[in-house]
């Protein structure tokens, strides 16, 4: 049986969330047995590996980037390493599933981003979507409130980074092989954990914390390269919105193994980010038509 480009599209994007949330869930074990950078620098390692055996297979290696393509890259890497740090940061310190809700808001975010730096056209819907949608983010940190931390603001700050990056990568040349941009990328994160060792300390890896960074390694470099074959597979605007399953399986792995489920204002602000990104994918496919 014959499977449309959309179809195939939207499988990739499934499995690529629930390779990355299982690789969070896994690098989520290590909190309070390994210190972030070096856990961050140890996943690196491995990922690196993986993606550079990838790159290699695919003959990208050999790519020479254009100047303006290398100052996206550059951008990119940067960016990458910002959202690694702070996303993990929080991944460590607060529960999974509420991470994932603020996470939702990237659709929102990267329509305003896109807005602002290159004047993309956002009309007025878009924009009130993309409001009410910020105001559902409030009401899963809720400033102020006693479950706000300064947890809360790191992952505000990995949704800033990761806008930074996905708008970077809308902006590189489609002939950039993908393959070696996921490479410079995992280089990256892995290098600046490695900075980072020294200021964090060091601890003897047991059998249980190599188990949890090889799962996590796995999965992620799976997230990765089902991501690159989801946006090339078929209509973009058909397959984003599968990218919002990855909150389904953060609830899932949350309370099955670490016992976490969030409570009904941080349940209710997830439905409005994920309703009002909904809302802005299909103004975004009615604009394009």
């Amino acid at each position: 049986m014959s499977v449309s480009d959309n179809t195939r599209g939207a499988l990739y994007m499934l499995g690529s969330m629930a390779a990355f949330t299982i690789n969070d869930a896994f690098f989520k074990m290590l909190s309070g047995e390994m210190p972030l950078m070096q856990a961050l620098f140890l996943r690196g390692v491995l990922t690196t590996a993986a993606l550079g055996a990838v790159a290699a297979a695919a003959g990208t290696f050999s790519y020479s980037y254009p100047r303006r393509d290398r100052k996206l890259v550059a951008l990119r890497n940067l960016a990458e390493v910002g959202a690694a740090y702070f996303f993990l940061t929080a991944l460590f310190n607060m529960p999974l599933a509420n991470l994932s809700a603020i996470l939702q808001a990237l659709p929102l975010t990267v329509a305003l981003g896109g807005f602002l730096a290159f004047r993309e056209p956002l009309g007025w819907r878009r924009f009130g979507a993309i409001a009410a949608g910020f105001a559902g983010v409030m009401l899963i940190v809720r400033p102020g409130a006693e479950g706000f931390t300064a947890h809360s603001w790191h992952a505000l700050a990995a949704v800033a980074c990761v806008t930074v990056r996905d708008l970077a990568t809308r902006r590189m040349s489609s002939a950039v092989p993908s393959t070696r941009v996921a490479f410079m990328n995992a280089l990256a994160v892995m290098l600046f954990g490695l900075a980072g060792v020294p200021f964090t300390g060091w601890v003897a890896p047991e059998p249980a914390h190599l188990g949890a960074l090889a799962g996590a390694a796995g999965f992620i470099v799976c997230g990765y390269l089902c991501g690159v074959q989801a946006m090339r597979s078929g209509d973009v605007a058909f397959i984003a919105p599968f990218r919002y399953t990855s909150l389904v399986w953060a609830l899932v792995l949350g309370f099955a193994f670490f016992g976490d489920w969030p409570d009904s204002a941080t349940l209710a602000g997830a439905a409005i980010v994920v309703a009002t990104g909904l809302f802005t994918l299909y103004r975004e496919r009615r604009a394009a038509r």
